[in-house]
């Protein structure tokens, strides 16, 4: 208010009479005319008023680059963090419901598919067999029959949620794609010796470690989705995930 007045009494103050100029004749510098005493130090420091500190205190985020929170412009998309697990969030209700789904899930699976005498995993295998006589054509066209299922199904997720819903599509989708998974391991098990032998290396000093090794670092490329669980058996609505942290993978299944 006081610089507001000096600056209004300024403005209406009458003009001063202009005296005529007198010329002072420029005199050499020299080490004589030089103060002997040290300058003061004050007088090399700028000089900030009350009101030039505000000016500056305003005018700063703007000349940073800083925006309004009010503005419209939506901010940078932000991803979560890889396997992010708070042990306090989580609801037992919902733990009880994932273990009483993997059970009859298993339940199911063992009666329709996996039994020989009630299920339709044998004949599936059978199916698959007539094709050739190697074991090998045979484990390639379980692999082949399984990626393309598996992945035809991922890649109409979106048109499948919206028809079917989230929950529902989530539930076809393991549904088709764990009975098939599991006739293309279980295969692979039981003719694993199969074929002519290469390499004998299961005795070698240190490949039982190094292979465990590498399975439980191959882990940690899976982790981000690893407490997912409750996503994974639907008690929790299916979404999809960016994660920002991590490391960076570039299948779901590197096992």
């Amino acid at each position: 208010m006081a610089t507001c007045l000096v600056v209004a009494n300024s403005l209406f103050r009458p003009p001063k009479p202009i005296l005529p100029h007198k010329h002072h004749p420029l005199q050499p510098i020299s080490s004589h005319s030089l103060p002997k005493s040290p300058l003061n130090s004050t007088f090399l420091k700028p000089h900030f008023s009350h009101s030039d500190s505000c000016r500056f205190r305003l005018i700063a985020p703007a000349s940073l680059g800083e925006t309004d929170a009010s503005s419209d412009e939506p901010l940078p998309l932000v991803g979560e963090d890889s396997a992010a697990f708070d042990l306090g969030t989580q609801n037992i209700v919902s733990w009880v419901y994932f273990t009483i789904i993997l059970g009859v899930v298993l339940f199911v699976l063992d009666v329709i598919w996996i039994d020989n005498s009630t299920g339709f995993g044998k004949a599936f295998i059978d199916a698959v067999s007539t094709f050739s006589d190697s074991h090998e054509i045979v484990m390639l066209a379980l692999i082949l029959i399984f990626a393309t299922v598996h992945s035809g199904l991922a890649s109409f997720r979106d048109m499948g949620e919206k028809l079917l819903g989230k929950r529902a599509y989530r539930v076809l989708f393991a549904g088709v794609s764990l009975p098939l998974a599991v006739s293309t391991v279980v295969y692979f098990i039981n003719h694993r010796y199969d074929g002519v032998q290469l390499w004998q290396l299961q005795n070698g000093p240190g490949v039982h470690q190094l292979v465990w090794l590498s399975n439980f670092i191959s882990f940690f490329f899976l982790y981000p989705s690893t407490f997912n669980l409750l996503e994974v058996a639907a008690v929790d609505q299916p979404k999809v995930h960016l994660w920002e942290t991590g490391i960076m993978r570039i299948t779901r299944h590197p096992q």
